[in-house]
């Protein structure tokens, strides 16, 4: 069962990773490079992303990193290596929040930039809130991925 449980959370540790990492980009670039442009540019930008982000690499990343800590954190549980469950269950707990911010808030804003007639009231409405809850769910997907080398290094 270890060879299973490691080769759990090396996937997920990648999984994760990569998601994460897309976040990351977002708040330390694409965000920054935005905040000077325009409302059209802005606007038109962030509903090209909202329609090319949605395939199956990303899907499979984002939704699979989910699913490899959970099965991460329930095989360490049930082959009692309570060393390695406190962490991935961190990990788990972290990354299932930084899922749950993005369904509850940034998809919801995504949605209504799809929607949007107006450039610079949809702007308004999007921004602030989605670069601020973008900055959360990164740091939630940064304290799993780093829970889960925690979780690795007790393996």
């Amino acid at each position: 069962m270890t060879a299973l449980l490691a080769a759990l959370l090396v996937a997920a540790v990648v999984t994760t990773g990569l998601a994460v990492g897309l976040l990351w980009a977002w708040a330390v670039a694409v965000l920054p490079a935005l905040r000077t442009a325009g409302d059209t540019l802005f606007v038109e930008f962030t509903q090209r992303v909202n329609v090319a982000i949605l395939n199956p690499r990303f899907l499979l990343c984002f939704v699979g990193a989910l699913v490899l800590d959970l099965a991460a954190t329930v095989l360490a549980a049930l082959d009692g290596r309570g060393a390695v469950l406190l962490p991935a269950a961190l990990a788990l707990a972290g990354y299932a929040a930084t899922v749950g911010i993005t369904r509850a808030v940034n998809i919801p804003l995504n949605n209504r930039m799809d929607a949007a007639r107006e450039p610079g009231p949809a702007r308004a409405m999007f921004e602030t809130r989605w670069t601020r809850w973008n900055a959360v769910r990164t740091l939630t997907g940064v304290l799993s991925l780093a829970c889960l080398g925690w979780a690795l290094a007790a393996l």
